[in-house]
């Protein structure tokens, strides 16, 4: 079982994440802001801290062993540039320093796929923060989906015959896997298996994989 230190855990994929961990016998953490505390799940313990600084919360992340980075600004769009810089890139270096001065022995980032011929804006934070992550020297997992099917995230079903089109020519094939849509049950699958087989050095999970991402069996579960 591992101990495990969540930022984002008060977002749309934390929350979900957070319990999954907790039901496997997990031990779990999640940063929090003041304010956000009734979004964790129930018997989650809190740490108060701003994601952004580093020095608020690195003294808090021992004794944990893993450190999952899910801070985003929510639902992208390319109108959000500002945004990315200022919440994805800071939050995402911020998590990256503290987990090394923390020495935590594995970092889980959810980044997005690319390259990508639109969404610049949004794909570009994410690339500097995975090669601040190759320049810590943790070991680490980067997610890269593109787009997380769940509830209030089902626009891009609309999407689902465009990909299929482009699957059947063979210049695009490639294209239409790696920006493919993932659901959120295989999101959070994807992330419990990041959580329990941690990388060495650096593993990069690109859509294929996270779809089919199967967490390892609990042991009393024959």
């Amino acid at each position: 079982m591992r101990n495990v230190f969540v930022t984002g855990g008060t977002g749309y994929m934390g929350r979900n994440l957070i319990a999954v961990l907790m039901e496997r016998g997990h031990q779990v953490r999640a940063l929090v802001r003041q304010g956000s505390e009734g979004k964790l799940p129930p018997g989650c313990p809190l740490v108060m801290g701003n994601a952004l600084d580093t020095a608020s919360y690195v003294d808090k992340v021992p004794p944990a062993d893993t450190f999952v980075q899910l801070v985003g600004y929510p639902k992208p769009n390319p109108r959000k540039a500002r945004q990315f810089r200022e919440v994805d890139l800071k939050s995402g270096l911020a998590g990256v320093a503290t987990a090394r001065q923390a020495g935590v022995a594995h970092f889980v980032y959810v980044s997005v796929a690319h390259p990508a011929p639109i969404m610049q804006v949004y794909i570009e934070p994410r690339v500097e923060v995975e090669n601040a992550i190759r320049a810590s020297g943790l070991n680490a997992t980067i997610l890269r989906p593109w787009y997380v099917l769940g509830p209030d995230h089902r626009w891009p079903y609309v999407l689902l015959p465009a990909y299929a089109l482009m699957s059947l020519f063979p210049s695009k094939r490639d294209t239409a896997r790696r920006l493919g849509l993932v659901t959120l049950k295989q999101m959070i699958n994807a992330l419990v298996e990041a959580v329990e087989r941690p990388a060495h050095g650096v593993h990069v999970v690109e859509v294929p994989e996270i779809r089919r991402a199967s967490p390892p069996p609990l042991p009393d579960a024959a």
